[in-house]
């Protein structure tokens, strides 16, 4: 069963202005997340910060302070990395040696 986690609008933005985000890729953020319907899933949101350029360490500093436990951040790193390797390699056959 998932948890929410919420986080307000301008938490967020200075969480992000703290981190070097610019102005401008915290407000696409932030209209991305609107179409959302302010909804996102953690590995999404995630994503999202990736690409806005915040490094990992500080990513993981995001989802610890809206509540996210290490465990579960460890997940989201992994489902990002195999969707990264995914989009680069196309889809991972699994192979089993008997």
């Amino acid at each position: 069963m998932g948890a929410t986690f919420t986080v307000n609008r301008i938490e967020l933005k200075r969480m992000l202005t703290m981190l070097g985000v610019s102005e401008r890729s915290i407000d696409e953020m932030t209209a991305e997340l609107n179409k959302m319907h302010r909804h996102a899933n953690a590995v999404v949101f995630a994503g999202m910060l990736q690409k806005a350029g915040v490094k990992e360490e500080d990513i993981a500093n995001v989802l610890r302070r809206i509540g996210i436990d290490d465990i579960t951040i460890t997940n989201i790193f992994s489902m990002l990395e195999e969707e990264r390797i995914k989009s680069a390699y196309g889809k991972v056959v699994d192979l089993s040696i008997e």
